[in-house]
């Protein structure tokens, strides 16, 4: 049986249906048994399937360039690229 925080970490290969069928069912196993978890996954699924059905939004200009300084901030302090 997989821990909550096991759970979380494979969360997405999960979702993504990329786990092997054995890991597939343990997750499975520990979605039941943990509502928490349940919510967790339920929510995420539901999530991405309203994402997959909207279509782009354009961002304002200060929403998009506010984003843009976040993101190169982020990259300066991490030293990347």
């Amino acid at each position: 049986m997989r821990t909550c925080k096991e759970f979380l970490e494979e969360l997405s290969d999960y979702l993504d249906e990329t786990v092997s069928a054995e890991e597939k069912e343990m997750l499975r196993q520990h979605i039941e048994s943990c509502p928490n978890c349940w919510v967790l996954a339920d929510t995420t699924k539901r999530t991405i399937a309203i994402y997959k059905k909207s279509g782009p939004v354009d961002l304002p200009d200060d929403v998009r360039e506010r984003l843009m300084k976040a993101l190169e901030k982020k990259i300066a302090e991490k030293g990347c690229c």
